[in-house]
């Protein structure tokens, strides 16, 4: 009589797979999650020699608006010698016209796509003109690259504005974090034990009609 011995292989086999399947999962859990992208979200410094240790022009605020789009504005100015200090945009022909410089929407309709962000314009506060313009962040996120523009990118020049670190926040206009950063304003107020400034006012105290001729770009003017 022949008798079938009972297969244990594939029991076995299941066994394995579910082993390899549970190695695997230990293995993806373990490993170092991929670093998000920078994004342009935050304080940005010019300087007037387009490096890293020139002296300040302007601080720009890039925020986050939602569905992939970033506003930039005016955080902080700083007076240039031998030029007059800009303080309003009476040569503005928008919305922007007879706006304070201290908060004014510099760069507007930013579309982010990976670290580069683009469709995007630039107001020159001097004359009012605005420029089309794309942002590029570099992989470090600590530069960012603005380009103005005519008709394409290549009818334009590029310039390198620097990332701030967060303690920057303090040196700011309390108003402007009120209005922009309304939650690091909360905490300023609680570390100081004052209640939190109220926005609507910043830069109107110092509101006064800009001289004829006015110096110091706070933003590049592309290539004509």
């Amino acid at each position: 009589m022949i008798t079938h011995r009972p297969t244990t292989h594939r029991p076995i086999r299941l066994v394995a797979q579910a082993a390899v399947a549970a190695f695997a999962l230990l293995l993806s859990a373990a490993a170092p999650s991929v670093a998000a992208e920078p994004t342009a979200a935050g304080l940005w410094q010019r300087t007037d020699t387009g490096k890293p240790g020139g002296k300040p022009v302007v601080w720009v605020l890039m925020l986050d608006r939602g569905n992939n789009m970033y506003e930039g504005v005016v955080a902080k100015s700083f007076p240039q010698a031998g030029q007059p200090n800009l303080t309003i945009c009476d040569e503005c022909e928008d919305d922007r016209k007879n706006q304070p410089i201290l908060g004014i929407s510099l760069i507007r309709d930013m579309k982010r796509k990976g670290r580069v962000y683009e469709n995007g314009n630039i107001l020159d506060p001097r004359n009012g003109d605005v420029w089309k313009a794309m942002l590029t962040v570099s992989p470090d996120g600590q530069t960012l690259t603005l380009r103005g523009y005519l008709m394409t990118p290549a009818l334009g020049q590029d310039e390198d504005w620097f990332r701030l670190p967060d303690s920057a926040i303090s040196q700011l206009d309390p108003e402007i974090v009120a209005k922009f950063m309304p939650e690091q304003a909360a905490t300023q107020a609680a570390q100081a034990g004052k209640p939190a400034a109220v926005p609507g006012t910043a830069g109107k105290a110092k509101a006064a009609p800009a001289p004829a001729h006015k110096g110091g770009a706070m933003a590049p003017a592309p290539v004509r």
